[in-house]
C-alpha cells in the first residue's frame, strides 16, 4: 500500500473539506479517467483496491495512473484509553479528495473494456464518481457533452 517514505512531521490536522478542486482535475496521460464528484478521505486501501480491480479487469493491458497518493497521517487512540494523555499514534494514511480531482487515468485499451474497468473501480471509492473520456477538442462528459 502507498504511504509517504518520511514527512516532516508525524501528525496533522484533520483539516477541512470545503471547495473543488483546483489541481488535478484535467486528464493528463491517459485517455480515460475516473473522477470523484464529492469531498471525502480516500485510504491507501481503497487507492489500491481500486487499481487492482483495473489492472485484472482490463488483464495487465494498456497502461494505468494513479493521480492520488495518501500523504495524510489519520491518528487513533487504543481501544478502551481514558481520555487525556494526548494525540494517538498514526494508524493509516489517506488522501485528502475534493470535487473534480481525477484519481485514475487509462490508456492503451478499447473504450468499452476501459469504461467497465472503472465502473469496478468506483464501486470501491468512499465517493460518487464519473468516467470522463479524453478527446482531442476537450473532455467528454457520461451525457457526451464537452466540456474545454
Amino acid at each position: 500500500m502507498l504511504s509517504p517514505k518520511r514527512t516532516k512531521f508525524r501528525k496533522q490536522h484533520r483539516g477541512r473539506l470545503r471547495g473543488i478542486s483546483t489541481r488535478g482535475n484535467h486528464i493528463c496521460f491517459g485517455r480515460f479517467a475516473l473522477q470523484a464528484l464529492e469531498p471525502a478521505w480516500i485510504t491507501s486501501r481503497q487507492i489500491e483496491a481500486g487499481r487492482r480491480a483495473i489492472t485484472r479487469y482490463a488483464r495487465r493491458g494498456g497502461k494505468i495512473w494513479i493521480r492520488v497518493f495518501p500523504d495524510k497521517p489519520i491518528t487513533m487512540r487504543p481501544a478502551e484509553t481514558r481520555m487525556g494523555s494526548g494525540k494517538g499514534s498514526p494508524e493509516y494514511w489517506v488522501s485528502v479528495v475534493k470535487p473534480g480531482r481525477i484519481l485514475y487515468e487509462v490508456s492503451g485499451i478499447p473504450e468499452a473494456i476501459a469504461r467497465a474497468a472503472m465502473q469496478v473501480a468506483a464501486y470501491k471509492m468512499p465517493v460518487r464518481t464519473q468516467i470522463i473520456v479524453a478527446t482531442p477538442i476537450g473532455i467528454q462528459n457520461k451525457d457526451n457533452s464537452i466540456l474545454i
